[in-house]
């Protein structure tokens, strides 16, 4: 089972999740628990995932507002999961696939639910609950630019004070023409976290279609993919 955090929002992390999905070997499900934003934008984190994999997709809520699902669901008036029901049903889907691919929202504590739940609680659940030959990866997807270090150190900190070691990083989006704080980045991101770069995603990669996501994804990975 793969959990895939951002950093932020914007960093690159649907695609991560595609590319992640691409790569796994065997029966794959991909599972986003919460979308925002539905409203505005009709291109849905699960279905673009489907758009570029074919593999199969689970959402469990959606709401309007493009904001924390938390503060999206109070506006909107309506009640959203708990963490602790996302948990279950990713438990079961784990019994029924070979790999579980969950894709959280924006950063690691942006709150899923209203009583205060966040992507890295949902991972310490899985983490706890999960049958012992289960393993639970948790990636972490960065953007390339300036501020990547300073976000991804906290990320990767807030997840080993939870006891959750990161499998590695993902640099979500790597621009045609890389700049000095990219370059430096790429060299400094495994430096100050002590986790490889798993993989280095073009810009652009999200509008492939699925023939060329496919083929190309395995290319992206430094190392073998999870």
């Amino acid at each position: 089972m793969v959990v895939v955090s951002g950093t932020n929002t914007g960093v690159g992390k649907t695609i991560a999740t595609a590319a992640l999905a691409a790569t796994a070997t065997g029966d794959v499900v991909v599972v986003k628990p919460v979308q925002t934003g539905v409203a505005v934008d009709p291109y849905r984190d699960a279905e673009v995932v489907a758009r570029l994999t074919g593999r199969a997709v689970e959402e469990y809520a959606a709401l309007d507002d493009p904001l924390a699902p938390d503060t999206a669901a109070r506006r909107q008036g309506v009640e959203i999961p708990p963490v602790s029901d996302y948990v279950a049903r990713i438990l079961a889907l784990a019994a029924q696939h070979g790999t579980v691919v969950v894709e959280g929202a924006g950063g690691l504590l942006v709150r899923l639910d209203t009583d205060g739940g966040t992507l890295l609680d949902l991972a310490t659940g899985l983490a706890e609950t999960l049958p012992a030959d289960i393993r639970l990866e948790v990636v972490v997807v960065c953007s390339a630019g300036l501020g990547t270090l300073n976000h991804t150190e906290l990320t990767v900190g807030a997840l080993r004070a939870r006891g959750l070691e990161p499998a590695g990083l993902v640099i979500g989006s790597w621009p045609v023409e890389p700049g000095l704080a990219e370059t430096c980045n790429l060299d400094d991101l495994p430096r100050v976290t002590g986790l490889p770069v798993l993989a280095v995603l073009p810009e652009g990669a999200g509008a492939l279609a699925l023939e060329e996501f496919l083929a190309e994804a395995p290319g992206w990975f430094a190392h073998a993919p999870i």
